[in-house]
Parts: C-alpha cells; structure tokens; sequence
C-alpha cells in the first residue's frame, strides 16, 4: 500500500520553494501519494505560537537571511533573500493551488506550486497579483479559468478545511511533511522523511 504524506505549506514560503524538488522527487522514487495542501499559516501561528515574520526578534530575522544564503548555496537553487514583492498576501497563490489540485489533480498543483515558488523568490513576480497568477497559468498549460475557481466558495471552504486539518494535526511551520501523523518540519528533514518512506 502507498504511504500517503500530507503536504502543508505556505506559497511565499521560500523554504518550501528550497526543499519542493527534492521533496516531489523522493515522493515519486519511493510510490508516495502526496496530498497538496497550502494552509493559512496567518490563522496557524496564533494557536500554535508563531511570529509572521515581521514581527520577530530582529536577531532571528537577520539569522533567517544568513540560513536562507547557506541553503541557496548548498543546493545551488536561486534565491533572491529579499525580493521585491515579499513581504507578500499568500491566499490568492494559494487559492489558486487548491483550484488545480482539485479539477486538474495533484501533478498539476505541485508543478504550479513550483512556478509560484520560483516566481516569488527567483523571478522576483507578485505572486499575489491576478496578472501573474493568470500568466503562471499559461505557463503551465492550465485553464485560464482557474483563477475565477480560486475565488469561488468551494475553493475558500476547501483552504479553510485544510488549515483546520494542519491546526488539529498540530503543524506550525512550513514546509510540513505529514505521514501516519508524525510530522517533520522543514526541508531540511527530508532526509528523516526518506528514512521513513523507506521502512
């Protein structure tokens, strides 16, 4: 039987962008059957102890940059540390998300959820602007309508439901990899994450 991991996250979160290749390749080498789910950490952090990222310790947030730098560097992805449009609304990217997973399945939402990653914090786009989010749409191939999907009141049901189910599971961070309920925070514990697909 395949493992299913529950994939919480946040579209701005630069991260997720650093550890999703990885992550969508160990799933797809070991069979996993991943389920996307971009959550409202804005409602996550109030009940489970979370600063947004403007309002922490100046220390932690300049500790955050040099963090960000060594892991670009590491994995040799591109990252602009403080791009243009950041801080930046994560609803509508993730809005969007949810729309493709649930009308064009979960290949889709993860390779969308690349392009928003990389938009963001390589291209340096506003990843909370219709505009770009339709032109990431064609990129991809997708419907344009599914921005007027991501909208609709089955799209916010479906983004609220899945930040309950991160809230209940006890998820407060992004990226969040979720298997049989034990959690592994960060990308940087994908190599937990393998270890377990591998029992």
């Amino acid at each position: 039987m395949a493992v299913t991991i529950d994939y919480y996250f946040a579209p701005q979160s630069p991260w997720t962008y650093l550890g999703h290749a990885r992550f969508a390749a160990l799933a797809a080498a070991h069979g996993a059957v991943v389920r996307v789910k971009p959550v409202d950490f804005g409602a996550i952090f109030p009940v489970s102890g979370g600063l947004p990222l403007p309002k922490r310790a100046p220390q932690r947030q300049a500790y955050r940059l040099v963090e960000l730098a060594r892991w670009s560097e590491h994995l040799g992805l591109p990252l602009h540390l403080q791009p243009t449009f950041f801080p930046v609304a994560a609803d509508p990217s993730a809005k969007l998300i949810h729309a493709v997973d649930a009308a064009d399945g979960t290949a889709a939402a993860m390779d969308l959820s690349h392009r928003v990653f990389r938009a963001c914090w390589v291209q340096q786009r506003d990843i909370a602007s219709d505009t770009t989010l339709a032109e990431l749409l064609a990129e991809a191939g997708l419907p344009a309508a599914r921005l007027g999907e991501s909208k609709g009141e089955a799209t916010a049901a479906r983004y609220a439901a899945c930040t309950q189910e991160a809230i209940a599971a006890n998820v407060f961070g992004a990226p969040s990899y979720v298997i049989d309920g034990e959690i592994f925070w960060g990308q940087d514990r994908l190599d937990f994450v393998e270890r377990r697909l591998k029992r």
